[in-house]
């Protein structure tokens, strides 16, 4: 049987960028024009396969308008990975990024994957962020990049499938905390040991 490893994972970024519409893209496959400014957070939940473990991702989508600013490490606290989204079309939610980027590196989890959406990739023809840009600052923290577009579905499999990625493999030899039970070497009533 596959280990299944939760991995809660945050979005960060500004009110509009399109965090909701990519979680609802990757969870339910479902786009929605009309979708409202979250408030507070919203939760949902996936799994997907990466080589022997199943990863279920805890999602959680954190609202964007600065009066929410503040529940944010509440949200962050405990997370494998932070999905930082800003608009392609916006330069302001690019520099909010950076801003979302160093806080995470000064209160959040020591480890935690890093993963940039450049979201309304679709919209291209207006873009104000090009992707050398982000590549390069991407590269400069450490971070996954991807450019996607939840209305079209491009690249949204791919992001979470990167963050996957990042993570690393359980080592059925070390006993920790991250995420998965993980029996250590136990002496079962027949005599045999089992692990």
């Amino acid at each position: 049987m596959m280990a299944i490893r939760e991995l809660k994972v945050c979005l960060l970024g500004d009110t509009g960028v399109g965090k909701s519409s990519i979680v609802c893209r990757f969870v339910q496959d479902h786009f929605d024009h009309n979708i409202s400014p979250t408030i507070g957070a919203s939760f949902m939940t996936k799994t997907v396969p990466c080589g022997n473990e199943l990863h279920k991702f805890l999602i959680w989508d954190t609202a964007g308008q600065e009066r929410f600013h503040s529940l944010a490490p509440m949200y962050y606290r405990g997370s494998a990975a932070a999905v930082i989204v800003y608009d392609i079309t916006k330069q302001d939610s690019f520099h909010t990024l950076k801003k979302w980027v160093k806080e995470l590196k000064e209160h959040g989890p020591e480890n935690i994957v890093m993963a940039i959406a450049g979201n309304k990739c679709d919209l291209s023809d207006i873009r104000e962020v090009p992707i050398k840009d982000a590549k390069e600052y991407a590269e400069s923290i450490g971070a996954i990049v991807v450019e996607t577009s939840a209305k079209n579905a491009v690249n949204i499999e791919e992001l979470f499938q990167g963050i996957s990625r990042q993570i690393p493999p359980l080592d059925p030899h070390e006993n920790g905390n991250n995420g998965a039970i993980k029996l250590g070497k136990q002496t079962s009533q027949t005599g045999r040991r089992c692990c």
